[in-house]
């Protein structure tokens, strides 16, 4: 009986843990923002619909907007969270422990490879460049996050330039849009110019060709 009792005892917690999981909010709102993420970079903030999101997430447009307050807010927070774990992986490298020339390196080949493999973040920030960036200039903390990538490469530079590996005439806002530049460039217009010259630059057979001629044009361009 003492056995039976047990079983059942862990039976009851393991329903009860199963129902905390399932209802959890936190984990709500991450499935919510990830689902959302997929639609709006494949319709737009326009084109995408709630009621799709909500189906997807086996949730209600009642509970999206209690989350969020509207469909403007949730595309908000999906252009926070995709913002936001970019930089977080560019401060997971630790790149201030690193010689300034291998840094750098690690940093080109990191934003090559993140454009490459989260082509949803690319779509987004396109879609919020048509809109003139109206809603990413509406959250209070998207500078301030972003700043992060800047303060990166200003040490990156100025070791490098302590150290004369690196010429000491390069703005690290320059710098990373130069980067961007590059590695969003074969993501962003990829369509366009396959059609145009019948190759399509986000393909796999060109892609370590690719990453390294950006690595080697970041890396000759901040040569002392």
């Amino acid at each position: 009986m003492k056995t039976s009792s047990k079983v059942a005892a862990r039976v009851r917690s393991v329903k009860v843990s199963d129902i905390k999981r399932k209802y959890d909010p936190e984990q709500t709102k991450r499935n919510i923002i990830d689902i959302a993420t997929e639609e709006f970079a494949a319709m737009g903030l326009s084109g995408a619909r709630v009621d799709a999101i909500a189906e997807r997430t086996n949730s209600t447009k009642r509970m999206l907007y209690y989350y969020f307050g509207s469909k403007e807010g949730l595309y908000e927070a999906v252009i926070e969270e995709a913002y936001g774990k970019i930089r977080a992986l560019e401060q997971s490298l630790h790149l201030y422990t690193m010689d300034p020339r291998e840094g750098l390196r690690e940093l080109v080949e990191f934003t090559f490879d993140f454009h490459d493999k989260h082509r949803d973040f690319v779509s987004l920030v396109t879609i919020e460049n048509i809109h003139g960036a109206k809603h990413v200039s509406q959250l209070k903390s998207f500078r301030a996050r972003n700043a992060s990538v800047v303060k990166t490469i200003a040490d990156l530079i100025a070791r490098g330039v302590a150290a004369r590996q690196f010429r000491g005439d390069v703005d690290p806002v320059d710098l990373h849009l130069f980067i961007s530049s590059l590695c969003f460039h074969r993501i962003a217009n990829r369509h366009t110019f396959t059609v145009a010259f019948g190759r399509d630059p986000s393909g796999a057979r060109s892609r370590a060709r690719h990453r390294q001629m950006i690595v080697d044009a970041v890396m000759r361009f901040m040569q002392r």
